[in-house]
């Protein structure tokens, strides 16, 4: 049926076609001086060069090695040849990129990019291009090498709004909702639903997620400042977090983890300070309605008649042996990408949009002594998007709502749908760093966020006054599970060493508030006499003590039931019916697990693999709880599968001297694509049992380990 229609929609015969737009790219002209990358006991990658470039080549020659496949994707993204690797689903991304118009905008930026970093890029690119050359068997898509950095920054570009929900915006406009924003999908070639699994950073707007901590030395028992990475992203993927420690004889000292496609760590630690993130929601995408003429072919602005941009692109589909080509026309306006449905015509104007400087902002946080040095690198204002929880060797905390907030005109409602036929509504620029709600060393000594209000990050009395900034910026006032649980363990804790933090950080319960004491309420107040199972299940949630730890009873139970009012809560959909909940779980464990009050580890699992290369090992936590597993596939036998919560896992800790070590965990390995490396699961026994290993941050430590050193 699928052949069919695309034959249909090309008006062409069956054909192999799969031609490159282009020649391929020159290879970089890039020759690395001195590399080294030497392996630890658990595979993680410690690159060493001569200079910062030397290390980026270092950083995509090891990441090759580990996950050669998933740079594969990624690459073909920017490239506009999704569909050719992966057919209709990476086709439905090439649409995207090509709406946004990345390639453009790399192009542009390209030359302005600071020469360090374009040098990083051009080495990165040139890292990955020596690793095809030697593994030609490797390469899923001819013409795909040679790379080159403006490939690897346009990857950014593509990717960076979908954290803050471009593709629920782009995916309400193709449906005729033009007032979507939170929780629509992203558009297809055809103009139907992407899976959000399938989205470009494999975003799923229920699982949104990530626990950032830092504690103050006046906090600690041992004068020590801690901060906690606790990110939650896929397990596996496009945006599955990748470890790596670098350091370059320029200075560029670093421990953290990266995406695929990106020559430097994201979130970690160098010498003197480190920082996590989690995912912040404000509102930075604009709708607008264009007035068009008869023709359609024109937009009324401020009382003239301009042309729509229209382009028309080919997208590369696979089809079992074949490629075909599939039309499609995309437009612009002078706001930005448009979507005709039809209801009209609408435009989208978001933070970040049309710019690369993340790549820089990312490098110079990396490269950061200091905290004035840190904040300026903040300054520059190239990451659209994302809660900085930040901590130092000086013993200074901080939360940071990074946004690059529209520089708004009171007069509009800047939630609905705005009119587009005036520049009065049309912002060109945003507002400067200083602007940007930020909590620095409250009295508190700690500072948290778990996806929530940034209005609550350090206990009460010690907050930001919500009143002081202006409703334009579109800060949101959620709450989460995860968020009201830290600040009750922060507030009820004293003195905090490393133990306690620890504890905080597996936490396995609900707190009896909120949307999930709501939600439960419901449950437990349906008549449901005429039902004996669901008679059960009501008295076992009236005894559940609320605490997904895996030792209670109807901890399977709770998990089941509590998910769907999560992701309805979280993004502000309204809650299903609950007798249907409460039915659908009954039935699934009863038909599985012969009873409904199965353990929590023999129902929730971490699995990964098969034959002699499998793990199945059992899993506590749920899907707002700090301790998270988030995300599940229903298995056939019934277990859930987890795919989605705790992923890299980093606490730091910098001593009363402000001398720094670390610690992490992933839930598989360092090659998770590779079963045959014995770095595929041999984290996963300690990740499943709350346990972290060292980072060998210091290249003595390292070295005294006796790592493997090889030369790429």
């Amino acid at each position: 049926m699928v052949f069919a229609f695309l034959l249909v929609a090309t008006g062409i015969g069956l054909v192999l076609w799969e031609p490159m737009a282009a020649p391929p790219p020159q290879a970089p002209t890039f020759k690395p001086a001195d590399v080294k990358i030497a392996r630890d006991k658990f595979g993680v990658p410690h690159i060493f060069g001569k200079t910062d470039a030397d290390v980026a080549y270092g950083v995509a020659y090891a990441h090759a090695e580990d996950d050669f496949s998933t740079l594969q994707e990624v690459l073909a993204m920017t490239r506009g040849r999704a569909g050719a690797m992966l057919g209709e689903d990476g086709a439905k991304v090439d649409y995207a990129a090509a709406l946004l118009d990345i390639r453009a905008t790399t192009a542009r930026d390209w030359p302005r990019l600071p020469a360090d970093v374009r040098a990083l890029f051009t080495a990165y690119a040139a890292g990955l291009n020596h690793y095809a050359d030697k593994h030609p068997g490797e390469v899923r898509l001819r013409g795909l090498f040679p790379a080159t950095g403006e490939d690897v920054v346009a990857g950014f570009v593509l990717r960076s709004p979908f954290f803050f929900g471009l593709d629920g915006v782009l995916g309400s406009l193709v449906e005729g909702k033009p007032g979507g924003r939170e929780g629509g999908p992203l558009l297809d070639v055809k103009g139907k639903v992407v899976p959000r699994a399938l989205t470009p950073v494999g975003r799923d707007p229920d699982a949104n997620g990530s626990n950032g901590m830092a504690v103050a030395p006046a906090r600690a028992t041992d004068g020590a400042t801690r901060l906690v990475s606790n990110s939650h992203q896929p397990w596996t993927g496009g945006v599955a977090w990748y470890e790596l420690v670098v350091h370059s004889e320029e200075g560029w000292d670093f421990a953290g983890a990266n995406f695929p496609g990106s020559p430097y760590p994201f979130l970690g630690h160098n010498k003197y300070l480190g920082w996590t993130n989690t995912v912040n929601r404000p509102d930075l995408i604009d709708i607008y309605k264009l007035t068009l003429d008869d023709s359609g072919d024109n937009y009324r602005f401020d009382g003239q008649w301009r042309p729509l941009e229209e382009k028309r692109i080919w997208l590369k589909v696979k089809f079992g042996p074949f490629v075909l080509p599939v039309p499609r026309t995309i437009w612009r306006s002078v706001h930005g990408p448009v979507v005709k449905n039809d209801k009209g015509a609408f435009a989208i104007r978001y933070a970040g949009i049309d710019q690369a400087n993340m790549v820089t902002q990312y490098y110079r946080l990396n490269k950061a002594k200091d905290f004035a040095e840190w904040r300026a690198a903040m300054a520059g204002q190239g990451v659209p998007a994302t809660n900085f929880i930040y901590a130092d060797a000086k013993g200074n905390i901080g939360l940071f709502y990074n946004a690059m907030f529209p520089d708004r005109q009171p007069g509009f409602n800047w939630r609905g749908v705005l009119p587009g036929d005036t520049s009065a509504d049309l912002w060109t620029k945003t507002l400067p760093f200083d602007r940007v709600p930020a909590l620095v060393n409250p009295r508190s000594g700690y500072v948290m966020n778990a996806n929530n209000t940034p209005w609550v990050a350090a206990g009460p009395g010690d907050e930001l006054d919500a009143a002081a900034f202006s409703p334009l910026l579109g800060i949101e006032d959620d709450m989460t599970n995860r968020a009201t649980r830290l600040i009750d363990l922060f507030e009820a804790s004293g003195p905090i060493d490393e133990a306690r933090l620890k504890a905080i950080k597996y936490d396995t319960a609900y707190a009896k508030t909120g949307y999930a004491k709501a939600w439960m309420d419901r449950l437990l107040a349906l008549d449901v006499k005429d039902d004996p199972a669901l008679v059960e299940a009501q008295n076992l949630l009236r005894k559940w003590d609320w605490n997904l730890d895996g030792k209670g009873h109807g901890d399977a139970l709770a998990l089941m039931v509590l998910r769907p009012a999560n992701g309805s809560h979280y993004q502000r959909r309204a809650l299903p019916d609950p007798r249907t909940v409460l039915k659908e779980t009954v039935v699934h464990l009863q038909k599985h697990f012969a009873g409904l009050d199965p353990k929590l580890g023999t129902v929730l699992r971490l699995r990964h693999g098969e034959g002699v290369h499998r793990i199945d090992l059992p899993l506590d936590g749920g899907n707002d709880t700090v301790r998270a597993s988030t995300l599940w596939d229903v298995e056939p036998d019934g277990r859930l599968k987890v795919r989605h919560g705790d992923s890299f896992i980093m606490f730091m800790t910098w001593d009363r001297e402000g001398r720094v070590r670390s610690e992490s965990i992933q839930p598989f390995g360092s090659a998770t694509t590779r079963p045959e490396s014995p770095h595929y699961n041999d984290q996963a026994p300690l990740f499943v049992r709350h346990q972290l290993k060292p980072v060998l941050f210091d290249p003595a430590a390292l070295m005294a380990t006796k790592p493997r050193i090889y030369r790429p």
